[in-house]
């Protein structure tokens, strides 16, 4: 069977994924760059991932962004094709068909480092505290520590992931100098205090902020949410009762990590910032 769309055909997958902003962010892209496609959520079933893939690749589908909870699937689905990217996070979120087979990156990392130089921060030395331990954490530990982080400490309600986290990282075979330590969210502050701070936990989807002790931002710091809402977030909040100069939600981790998505697919790197603008706009409209 293949699809009746003439138009290259992409999709979002994931379970739940109605509340998806993807297919919102390509169809910008498609029109920014004069890149025709077909992109659209895909549910699948909790035990039925590789099923609607295959289904999707009978029916013509070229590439798919994946999310929870299947990035650890889409990682084993293409596991003899994987970026560097998506073997240091051990995840994958985007796919793409490539000489008949899947293969895998991982662009979240990416997403957020380029929003971070979007907001001005200065990554090169910078002290980083990283606050979660599970695999939106280890999807950025990689660009982080290539983007020049002197020190990237973990922190984790459950102490023991995070130093597993970072045993796996210290592993790894990588290049950078990028001191990686970990411990418990009692564990969090530094002297002198963090250049920035990054939420890697689902917390703020609870409207609840991680329980970290006071303290800990240095001079001109920023608080960083992976999660976004048209309000600050419950973390953002907490980091400005702490002293944080600066805070920001993750809206722009999600348009830079499509954009990659895109450039991977269609060879095209898409104008991030406007998206972003447009998104940002329509999230405080319905506010």
């Amino acid at each position: 069977m293949t699809s009746s769309s003439p138009l290259p055909r992409y999709a979002v997958i994931g379970n739940p994924v109605a509340h998806s902003r993807s297919p919102q962010i390509h169809a910008l892209f498609s029109t920014q760059t004069g890149k025709p496609l077909q992109y659209e959520p895909l549910l699948a079933p909790l035990d039925g991932f590789a099923a609607t893939v295959q289904a999707f690749r009978d029916q013509g589908g070229l590439g798919l962004n994946v999310t929870v909870p299947f990035k650890a699937q889409a990682f084993e689905l293409a596991r003899g094709h994987l970026s560097e990217r998506a073997r240091l996070a051990g995840a994958v979120n985007t796919l793409w068909l490539q000489d008949g087979a899947w293969h895998g990156c991982n662009t979240d990392g990416v997403g957020l480092v380029s929003d971070l130089l979007r907001l001005g921060v200065t990554l090169i030395g910078a002290r980083v505290l990283l606050v979660g331990a599970g695999g939106a954490a280890r999807g950025v530990l990689q660009p982080l520590a290539e983007a020049g982080c002197a020190q990237l400490h973990i922190v984790n309600r459950s102490p023991e992931r995070a130093h597993d986290l970072a045993a796996i990282w210290v592993a790894a075979p990588t290049t950078t100098r990028t001191r990686v330590t970990a411990g418990s969210l009692a564990e969090a502050g530094t002297l002198g205090g963090w250049n920035l701070v990054i939420n890697a936990t689902a917390s703020s989807l609870q409207g609840a902020a991680p329980d970290l002790p006071s303290r800990l931002y240095a001079p001109d710091a920023l608080a960083y949410d992976m999660m976004y809402a048209a309000a600050p977030t419950a973390f953002m909040r907490q980091a400005t009762a702490d002293g944080a100069t600066r805070s920001a939600d993750g809206l722009g981790m999600l348009v830079g990590q499509a954009a990659e998505s895109f450039l991977i697919w269609h060879g095209v790197r898409p104008d991030a910032a406007a998206v972003l603008t447009t998104l940002r706009a329509a999230l405080l409209a319905k506010g």
